[in-house]
């Protein structure tokens, strides 16, 4: 009796928070018994997802990397649906809707990306486009671009990718750990609530290729795919694109060039070599991306004949990542890949399987 009149005099504030609480429980709680389906992907690299609706993303690099050229390819891809660069997007026809906020930029030089997006994508660029809006808030202060791109959320309907060039500039300090778990939440939530993805750009370090802030540390934590845009250090007409850090397998990395019509190109059987730092004293320690990397070129013939044949085209593979071996740690290293199902006997012959994993 003496709960159930306690239970009487509660409030009414209390009851309602308590029914929001229920329904809460009921929102977050997870079942066994029920079938969750995995996010839908829509962007991906040679079969490789690299987004997927509800999810973050980022572009990183350093100043004039070219990581703006790199963004418009993925967007220009998502409104057309073809191959862009390496990108193939696919948007839902009830999310086929693009966000584009700048942070940086005036409005010529937003305009002038806005112009390259809708070439990239073939489509004409004396009307507008009411399947990709662009919102260009240099002006605003981090709290204002923060409430524009709630209320855009908010309003704009099918909406299925937005992308946020410049998000050190939502918060006020790229070293507060606060403001930056605060953002990271906001992209998890954003992307989540409202099914869509969110892909970012950041700066790295000017000293170093880590990204920038303790933002960078919470992106790196976080995010579904982060692409690293670097210049080539023998030719600063060419940028490559990596995989810093991705959730699903790694790509081969590719590379692309900014032609006379001032569009990225791919550069075809682009061939791409380790910095001294980067070289290593064992194969054991390439990351995945490295291995196929060296692979894509030792099987540019898709299938070699023969163990000394399978012997050289390694050599020529790894060589070309600037792993220079002999012979006795060539062989060690194709018992290696066989163990990891990187390469396979067919028949006289090898080939190469891209789906391996290491």
């Amino acid at each position: 009796m003496e709960t159930a009149r306690t239970d009487l005099m509660l409030p009414d504030y209390h009851r309602i928070d308590e029914e929001k609480y229920r329904s809460l429980l009921k929102y977050i709680r997870l079942n066994v018994t029920e079938q969750y389906e995995f996010p839908q992907e829509i962007v991906q690299i040679d079969g490789v997802t690299i987004a997927t609706l509800g999810n973050f993303s980022a572009s990183t690099g350093k100043p004039k990397s070219k990581k703006t050229f790199n963004v418009s390819a993925i967007v220009a891809s998502a409104l057309s649906g073809k191959e862009i660069l390496k990108y193939k997007a696919d948007l839902p026809a009830c999310k086929n809707r693009i966000l584009y906020i700048d942070t940086e930029q005036s409005k010529c030089h937003c305009h002038k990306v806005l112009q390259r997006i809708l070439m990239l994508a073939g489509m004409p660029i004396d009307q507008e486009n009411d399947r990709i809006e662009f919102f260009v808030l240099r002006e605003y202060t981090p709290d204002q671009r923060r409430d524009i791109i709630k209320w855009a959320l908010h309003e704009e309907k099918n909406i299925g990718l937005v992308i946020i060039d410049g998000i050190r500039d939502l918060i006020h300090d790229i070293n507060s750990p606060s403001e930056s778990l605060d953002i990271i939440n906001e992209l998890m939530r954003w992307s989540s609530y409202y099914e869509l993805h969110i892909h970012t750009v950041l700066h790295l370090n000017k000293g170093d290729d880590n990204t920038r802030g303790h933002i960078g540390t919470e992106l790196n934590n976080k995010a579904e795919t982060i692409l690293q845009i670097s210049k080539n250090t023998e030719d600063g007409r060419i940028s490559e694109v990596r995989a810093m850090h991705i959730r699903d397998r790694e790509f081969t990395p590719f590379a692309f060039e900014i032609g006379d019509d001032s569009l990225p190109h791919l550069v075809k059987d682009y061939q791409f070599k380790m910095s001294k730092k980067d070289r290593l004293t064992s194969y054991a320690d390439m990351t995945e991306q490295q291995h196929r990397a060296a692979l894509e070129a030792a099987f540019s013939d898709k299938e070699v004949l023969g163990y000394q044949a399978l012997l050289e085209a390694l050599k020529k593979g790894y060589d070309s990542i600037g792993y220079c071996r002999g012979r006795n740690t060539l062989v060690n290293l194709c018992k290696y890949l066989i163990q990891h199902n990187a390469i396979q006997k067919n028949g006289r012959g090898y080939v190469y399987n891209d789906k391996f994993r290491i």
